[in-house]
């Protein structure tokens, strides 16, 4: 079977590998199937588990917004999640959903191929640069492999709880901006 999107959509909802899985709805990501940039949250919050898309709340409206910003739209850009199940009372993932969940964040990376990585908050950038703290890295470009750049930015949900984020998250996004702008990575079209 050729793996697409749309199959790997099929086997999410069919797979109960995480505790998760018993008490909430499945939610793959969603966006681009070409896209340069791959944004990647936590895990769904209650909106997202209610329509099973991801950002689609609060935090969703406010990335929307940034996007627009920097003259990008939810269409052009691939957006996931570490976790594809809704944690119980939007409870931070533990670690062992973490590690249950990222086999499916690893296959939309490989279908995907994005240039641009882009994990929101501490919870997804602890994957991809472990020993480096949100606060450390957010708004700057580390290269992980020839074809991958990391930009670490502040989860939308961080800066909706702490105006004081607010300013960094706004900085965050224009700095992506300018680092695809920089290397002429703007989205591929869909």
């Amino acid at each position: 079977m050729l793996l697409t999107l749309d199959s790997l959509r099929e086997e999410l909802l069919k797979w109960d590998g995480c505790a998760l899985s018993k008490q909430a709805n499945a939610v793959l990501g969603e966006g681009n199937p070409h896209a340069t940039v791959f944004f990647v949250g936590e895990a769904p919050g209650q909106k997202e588990d209610e329509l099973r898309r991801p950002f689609v709340g609060a935090a969703g409206q406010l990335l929307n917004t940034l996007l627009e910003r920097i003259n990008l739209k939810r269409e052009d850009v691939y957006i996931s999640n570490v976790v594809k199940y809704r944690p119980p009372g939007n409870r931070d993932p533990e670690p062992i959903e973490k590690e249950q969940c990222m086999p499916w964040l690893m296959l939309e990376l490989a279908l995907i191929k994005p240039k641009v990585v882009v994990p929101l908050g501490r919870h997804a950038l602890g994957h991809f640069l472990p020993t480096i703290s949100i606060t450390n890295a957010h708004g700057r470009a580390f290269k992980l492999t020839d074809d991958i750049t990391i930009f670490p930015i502040y989860h939308p949900a961080a800066a909706l709880h702490n105006g004081n984020l607010r300013g960094g998250l706004e900085a965050d996004f224009l700095g992506l901006g300018e680092h695809l702008k920089s290397r002429g990575l703007f989205p591929a079209a869909a």
